[in-house]
């Protein structure tokens, strides 16, 4: 008998999708990871609450800022960061992308 399980969970798979391609669509989401739009959309909260995205709106659609210092949860990997766990699968391109768009969010903030 074969399992399906994966090592990351549904909630890292959420966080790759969204630090790639930071203008996917709930559905295009939940179509990737296997899951329901109403799963995606708890996990983008919960990421959100969490301090590892920032969702900005752009007219009618959602972009996700990911946030490459927060730290991780879970007490195994806490002393380890969010920028950390996306280095494992995304390249070193895309992680400056990801740093350069987390920086210049906060930069607004201060700003505002």
């Amino acid at each position: 008998m074969s399992s399906t399980w994966t090592f990351l969970s549904n909630h890292a798979h959420v966080l790759l999708c969204v630090a790639a391609e930071p203008a996917m669509r709930l559905r295009e989401i939940a179509d990737r990871v296997g899951i329901t739009e109403r799963a995606v959309q708890k996990i983008i909260v919960e990421l959100e609450e969490g301090g590892a995205l920032t969702r900005c709106r752009e007219g009618r659609r959602n972009h996700y800022v990911v946030h490459p210092d927060c730290a991780l949860r879970h007490p195994v990997e806490e002393h380890r960061t969010v920028g950390k766990l996306l280095g494992l699968v995304l390249t070193a391109a895309q992680l400056k992308v990801i740093r350069n768009r987390s920086r210049s969010l906060a930069r607004t903030a201060v700003v505002k």
